[in-house]
């Protein structure tokens, strides 16, 4: 039987994009995957018959535990709370395009603990009901109930459509270049009519304290903030959305993710990160 690290290891990537999911932060969700070796380190590996779902299921219910302790921080958060964005992995660009979207992630901030653990468990992994029901401690009904449940309300406010991926990053590179260059009739030009955006500065950057909507408001906001960024340099990560990094010299500046619209000509929906506590962990 291999050793306990080298199980472990096998499984590291998965544990930390299951826990990033669940939290939302890239921090979090390095300490869950510690805690879950230092608890996997004591369990005797002959009795376990199966080791993925085994640490599956102490870092999703180590996730659960943080989460429920996350909730009041994030209730006080000052403006938007976004999703840490997680460093690119140059190494994996599969692993980093099959990851969850920041919008994706904004709407599972609205399900209860044990809604989200059950719809990342079924929707990202593709875990049967029966292996969720075991590491949740739920029949399988129960959590048939609970994906149910978190489907609806995730469908309900993200209607799916699929833009062609090559024309989303277009007009995510239109949209962006609109943006720093300062130029509001290029930006009405290629924004939806209802755009949103969302502004994640956490209280210690400026930024809009609500979500801004229409493509006026945010044409005029962008066309305003934008030019402080026009020095920087933009690096394109890999991932199902358009998502861009503005970098000066070593540190990361801001993080934007745009989602186009169903025709794929128009950007819908924007997430702006500008907290630096936020962004540190892709300087470092």
């Amino acid at each position: 039987m291999a050793d306990a690290q080298t199980v472990f290891e096998t499984h590291r990537k998965l544990l930390f994009t299951l826990a990033y999911d669940m939290l939302g932060s890239v921090a979090d969700a390095e300490d869950v995957v510690q805690d879950t070796w230092l608890r996997w380190v004591r369990v005797d590996q002959e009795q376990v018959r199966n080791p993925r779902s085994y640490l599956v299921r102490i870092a999703v219910r180590r996730s659960l535990e943080r989460l429920r302790g996350l909730r009041v921080s994030r209730e006080e958060y000052v403006g938007p709370w976004l999703p840490e964005p997680p460093a690119p992995d140059a190494d994996d660009p599969v692993s980093s395009a099959d990851s969850v979207t920041t919008g994706l992630l904004v709407v599972l901030e609205t399900l209860s603990p044990l809604e989200r653990a059950a719809f990342v468990l079924r929707e990202a992994f593709g875990f049967e009901h029966a292996e969720i029901g075991r590491i949740l401690d739920r029949s399988p009904a129960a959590v048939r109930q609970l994906t149910h449940r978190a489907r609806e309300h995730v469908h309900a406010r993200r209607p799916r459509f699929t833009a062609d991926p090559a024309q989303a990053r277009r007009v995510a590179e239109r949209f962006v270049a609109a943006a720093v260059g300062g130029s509001l009739a290029e930006l009405i030009e290629v924004l939806a009519p209802d755009v949103t955006l969302w502004n994640d500065g956490g209280g210690r950057v400026r930024a809009a304290l609500r979500p801004v909507l229409g493509a006026a408001k945010v044409g005029r906001l962008l066309a305003r903030v934008g030019p402080q960024y026009a020095e920087l340099r933009v690096r394109w990560v890999p991932g199902p959305v358009p998502a861009c990094l503005l970098v000066a010299g070593d540190g990361v500046r801001a993080a934007l993710t745009m989602e186009a619209d169903a025709s794929g000509t128009r950007i819908q929906e924007v997430y702006g990160l500008v907290n630096p506590d936020k962004l540190a962990h892709l300087s470092r």
